[in-house]
């Protein structure tokens, strides 16, 4: 009896013993806060808290907090964001305990952002009252793939880029219906459309995306203080500073149609006195997608941070890729209309053929432009920050095509397709002139675009007080465009008949020579003021614009100087704006501004010469925009409208007869884009992130148009004639569009994406100067609607102690067939598909790549 009862006590003790130790397994806390940058103070959403040594770990969600359930007791919580500084925070939570980390800010690995940031004009949502997008490194590395980087931008409201013709780098982009000439493109806060003709070659910057930090769209006038091309809006990259951190990363990829590339990273991290470099190098090659193009590129991307005791840094930056690539010439001789295309396929280029049995193509892109910049970070105290950057570029490089008659093709002389008969040229064509002595028939030429550009920007920042800052400095440049043609293949001439030179030879100058200058100088001020949930700001801009040009060929003729006169005209704006946070999930946005634009060096002087345009004006942007936005941690939503009126704007047109012909130069088109837009992303589960965005343009023309013509020849005046184009509608971007796209970590190893984007009431282009008919007033013809499908499948895996992924990029997954852009009106007899001509968007195509970490 006394032996159960002692059994029946140690069973008792036992089971307490268990029940208590039970109990205790399941006393658990909750830790919870906001993950943020340190500088911008912008919410890191997708950042992760998690409990070291275990698996145990929540990501944030879009509003930048996290929720994470523990044990009770002690722990090490590790926070961590790609391209930010681990850290870990000691925590102790007791049973039922939530314990509020508040803001907990992590620092990005790149050393001097700040001071980007702040050249940069780097907008903040919440704060800047602007309609912007951001995507970070680690989504524009899961989306690009093998496409260009203004492509990935597609993901984005009111954003349409293109691959153009087809041939690398040789897309562009529309915002808001208003061409890449009217997009501001900034890296790392220095401007680089052309400053002739405000253009982008994107073959240029061809290693940009290898090192891309983060991409920002602002759209409108965007929040830069500098007077710059942001009518339509600004693309703000900026690229990798040298990495506090050590490592660095091998990349291999190829697509299904045969493009290779391989690249390189390395970061030495921050020394003990304060030295940090980085290095970014690929090479890709192989055929394009289009017939007969080509790529043999290269990409370079290097920085060096130097820390000079604990107020100053410098760091340099050098940026270039020397690259060649086969093209199919970007205009409407080389467009197919819709028969044509079903005949010859997507991909058909008529500006190759054969040549002593090797396959010639008249069109190739050869470039290099080195981009270096030096900038100096100086912490002068606790309220006062300056930061300058130096920089200089040079470029040299061009593009070949024919010059002469147009070179025969295959087929009907009637048929305007078929591929180039460069042996008929050689054997016939430049036999019979040679026998002549009249040299050749027809050459292969190069149009050479030299230049050298550099310029100063400095911005200074003043923290006045708690409530006010005052952001102020100068942005100086100069640029000199050297352009020319020379002889690049005579295909079997003996010369060629030039103007100037009446024998000349493979490099020898032909056609036109000259040099354009520009000179720009300005000043501006911000003053930013906080008052609780309140922040507001009004900026201005002035600015004065030196023109020159030199003119060596023209002047070899006898017709006009050397050097032409020099024109400065000035240009200025003011911006204003606020955003008010109504609460944590609520806030609203105003901004307007006007905007004096001083006009593009082509419209400065005209008929290919150094005669002075008598009409110089500057363009006239207003624009006003509100907003809306909604941020909860598991949805977000943003609305805005816009209204934008661009007057006096300055456009160049062709006019043909049959005894003379004409550069026209418009001043006094009109212009009206308002829309709307929106962009909302809904986190389903902890996995699980689904997302939309739309927008509703209207934009057209509010006014006829006169112009004079004067005979490109003898200067002479034929006469004036207006243009019929009020209330046409802004062609060569969609109108409307709606897209989707989510992405699913269907465990930590394993993911999935897909965007798809709808395209409507997109027009094709038209020359204002063919619309001289009062009583044709009908619509350029309007492209079919489109839908694209894109998806990601991403697999993260060991290879031995290394961090590596597999990534695979499907686009156009449905194969669709679509026509991206083209011109109306293509044979002068009327605005349907029949007389549209246009280039086809790519269908179905796949890229795969491989990372490797170290």
């Amino acid at each position: 009896m006394k032996k159960k009862k002692t059994q029946l006590f140690r069973f008792a003790f036992l089971l307490v013993l268990a029940l208590g130790f039970y109990s205790n397994s399941f006393a658990q806390g909750t830790i919870k806060g906001i993950i943020i940058d340190t500088q911008t103070k912008e919410r890191l959403v997708g950042a992760t808290a998690s409990e070291k040594g275990t698996t145990k770990g929540a990501a944030t969600n879009l509003d930048g907090s996290f929720t994470l359930k523990l044990d009770a007791g002690s722990h090490v919580i590790v926070f961590k964001f790609i391209g930010y500084r681990t850290i870990e925070k000691n925590i102790t939570v007791k049973d039922g305990e939530i314990v509020d980390l508040g803001k907990v800010a992590l620092k990005s690995v790149q050393v001097g952002l700040h001071g980007v940031n702040v050249i940069a004009s780097y907008a903040v949502d919440r704060k800047t009252p602007v309609a912007l997008s951001t995507m970070k490194r680690a989504e524009i590395e899961d989306n690009l793939g093998t496409q260009e980087l203004p492509e990935v931008l597609n993901r984005t409201p009111a954003v349409y880029a293109t691959k153009g013709a087809g041939g690398y780098g040789d897309s562009r982009i529309n915002i808001r219906g208003f061409d890449q000439r009217n997009i501001a493109v900034m890296i790392n806060g220095i401007p680089v459309n052309d400053m002739e003709n405000g253009w982008v070659y994107w073959s240029n910057w061809a290693g940009l995306g290898d090192a891309v930090s983060s991409m920002q769209v602002q759209r409108g006038l965007g929040a830069s203080k500098l007077a710059i091309n942001s009518v339509g809006g600004t693309m703000n990259i900026v690229t990798d500073n040298a990495n506090s951190q050590s490592g660095g990363s091998i990349v291999g990829s190829v697509n299904s149609y045969g493009t290779k590339k391989f690249m390189a990273t390395l970061n030495t991290g921050e020394g003990e006195k304060g030295t940090a470099f980085t290095f970014v190098g690929s090479r890709t090659s192989g055929p394009g997608y289009v017939d007969a193009t080509y790529i043999d590129a290269w990409s370079y991307y290097m920085a060096l941070s130097q820390k000079l005791g604990e107020n100053h840094r410098l760091q340099l930056t050098i940026i270039g890729a020397p690259q060649k690539h086969g093209q199919r010439d970007n205009s409407k001789y080389s467009a197919q209309t819709f028969d044509q295309m079903d005949q010859n396929g997507i991909k058909y280029n008529p500006n190759w053929g054969w040549l002593r049995g090797e396959m010639y193509n008249e069109r190739n892109n050869f470039y290099h432009k080195p981009q270096m910049a030096l900038n100096w970070y100086w912490t002068i105290n606790q309220d006062m920050f300056l930061a300058t950057s130096a920089y200089v570029s040079v470029g040299s490089g061009g593009g070949s095509g024919i010059l002469g008659r147009n070179p025969v093709r295959y087929g009907a002389p009637s048929d305007p397709l078929g591929q180039r008969d460069w042996d008929y040229v050689v054997d016939s064509l430049n036999a019979s002139y040679a026998a002549q002595e009249e040299g050749a028939y027809l050459i292969m030429r190069n149009s050479m675009n030299n230049h050298f550009w550099y310029g100063l920007i400095s911005t200074f920042k003043y923290d006045m007080s708690s409530k006010f800052n005052l952001i102020a400095g100068l942005d100086a440049r100069h640029y000199k465009g050297e352009h020319y043609r020379e002889v690049r293949d005579l295909l079997g001439a003996e010369f060629w008949n030039d103007a100037v030179n009446n024998h000349a030879q493979v490099g020898d100058r032909i056609a036109y020579d000259n040099d354009g200058m520009v000179t720009y100088s300005g000043v501006f001020a911000q003053l930013e003021g906080t008052f609780g949930p309140l922040n507001a700001f009004v900026a201005a801009t002035g600015s004065g614009t030196w023109y020159n040009r030199t003119d060596r060929y023209n002047f070899a003729r006898g017709r006009g100087d050397l050097h032409a006169e020099q024109v400065s005209q000035g240009g200025y704006n003011f911006k204003a704006g606020a955003n008010y946070n109504i609460n944590e999930h609520h806030n609203v946005y105003f901004n307007a501004g006007y905007y004096s634009r001083a006009p593009y060096h082509n419209f400065v002087y005209i008929n290919y010469g150094n005669e002075v345009n008598p009409n110089l004006a500057n363009e006239k942007v207003t624009a006003i925009e509100l907003g809306y936005g909604f941020r909860a941690s598991r949805f977000t939503g943003k609305i805005n409208g816009y209204y934008t009126t661009w007057a006096d704007k300055w456009a160049r047109g062709y006019y043909r007869s049959s005894t003379y012909s004409s550069t026209i130069y418009f001043q006094g088109i009109s212009e009206m884009h308002m829309g709307l837009e929106l962009e909302a992303k809904y986190k389903v589960l902890e996995n699980l992130e689904i997302g939309g965005f739309a927008s509703f343009g209207n934009w057209h023309y509010t006014d006829d148009v006169s112009f004079d013509v004067y005979d490109d020849d003898t200067h002479d005046y034929v006469g004036t004639y207006n243009a019929y184009i009020k209330d046409l509608k802004v062609a060569d971007a969609p109108q409307t569009q709606f897209g989707f796209l989510g992405r699913w970590d269907i465990t930590r190893k394993i993911a999935l994406g897909f965007d798809y984007v709808h395209n409507s009431n997109l027009y094709a282009r038209f020359d204002p100067e063919s619309r001289t008919n009062p009583d044709d007033r009908e619509q350029s013809y309007k492209l079919p609607s489109f839908g694209l499908l894109n998806g990601m499948f991403k697999y993260k895996f060991k290879l031995g102690n290394l961090n590596a992924h597999f990534l695979a990029n499907a686009y156009n997954i449905m194969n669709k067939e679509y026509a991206s852009e083209g011109w109306d009106n293509a044979h002068g007899n009327g605005h349907d598909k029949e007389s549209f001509m246009g280039f086809w968007g790519y269908k179905r195509t796949f890229s795969f790549t491989f990372k490797l970490m170290f």
